[in-house]
């Protein structure tokens, strides 16, 4: 059995902003709660490899990957995948932003798609993890929302 999730938040920024944003890994630790760090390893074109640390959890683990992300800003998508998988057999993610019609000032629907596999001697099976990552990218897509909506988030966000 393999994991899946399929999330999406509707942020009232017009998409130019939103993608501008949310692709630029570097301001991650400022935009995503859950990151410590985010390094910039390698560029190649439109893809980049970097390395994600996360704040330790509840337990005291502190998580950390090598991602690669390729955006597309025909397509308005994104895809990555984790070159350090940790804990997962694979993690393949999928972003995706289209313009709300009808909002004054513009709106984007922000979707993320994760698929994986978890390891089997992972703290996680697939199940678990897959209520994990819907959670916790719910308190994310709210959070980006919240930050984006905000007249002074380029303040906020440090951009």
């Amino acid at each position: 059995m393999a994991g899946h999730t399929d999330n999406h938040v509707i942020i009232e920024r017009p998409l130019e902003l939103v993608w501008d944003i949310t692709n630029d890994v570097e301001s991650w630790p400022r935009l995503f709660s859950e990151y410590a760090s985010a390094e910039i390893l390698q560029r190649r074109g439109p893809t980049i490899r970097f390395r994600l640390t996360m704040h330790p959890d509840t337990d005291g683990n502190v998580w950390s990957w090598v991602s690669e992300r390729t955006p597309d800003p025909v397509t308005r998508t994104v895809r990555a995948h984790r070159v350090e998988p940790g804990w997962f057999k694979y993690m393949h993610l999928f972003w995706e932003y289209e313009e709300v019609p009808g909002v004054n000032g513009g709106a984007t629907r922000m979707r993320w798609v994760q698929d994986f596999e978890m390891r089997r001697d992972a703290p996680l099976d697939d199940a678990r993890m897959t209520e994990r990552l819907n959670a916790n990218t719910a308190i994310q897509m709210q959070r980006i929302k919240h930050l984006l909506e905000r007249a002074d988030f380029r303040t906020e966000i440090g951009i």
